[in-house]
């Protein structure tokens, strides 16, 4: 029963349900944020380069693949090698994305803190031994 126990009271402190609601959370913003890279930036990006799926942007390393084959129709030929870097310029872009957004959320939660923290009025520091020390003595002096 103690194992139980232990693992109750593991499972619902706040800090493992605050890392399961970030996961959660994460899981669904990462989907956004794909969406935003295919729906939104992806088409920009391809309109200025003339190519609108960049999953379609590989090359034949070895082998025969007919030109403008689909990516996954290409990896079925036996015997080719693909060099498939757009699928990896999507996921790198999205990650950029990702990492972004996450960047300035944590600058703007940052902000926050500190505008709470400045309204806060700072205690004064504790008197360092020296001082008390000093303060005794002037004390002391003034009482002869």
């Amino acid at each position: 029963m103690g194992f139980v126990k232990e693992f109750k009271e593991f499972a619902v402190k706040g800090n493992v349900m605050d890392l399961a609601v970030g996961v959660i959370i994460g899981g669904a913003f990462g989907k956004i944020i794909d969406s935003v890279v295919k729906d939104l930036v992806m088409p920009i990006v391809s309109s200025i380069i003339g190519q609108p799926d960049f999953s379609k942007l590989y090359i034949v390393l070895k082998g025969d693949v007919p030109k403008g084959l689909d990516l996954e129709k290409a990896r079925g030929i036996q015997d080719s090698a693909i060099f498939a870097y757009g699928n990896f310029l999507t996921v790198a872009l999205n990650f950029f994305l990702l990492a972004l957004v996450v960047f300035l959320l944590v600058k703007g939660i940052n902000s926050l803190k500190r505008k709470e923290e400045a309204k806060a009025p700072a205690a004064p520091p504790a008197p360092t031994k020296e001082e008390v020390l000093l303060t005794e003595i002037r004390d002391l002096l003034k009482n002869k």
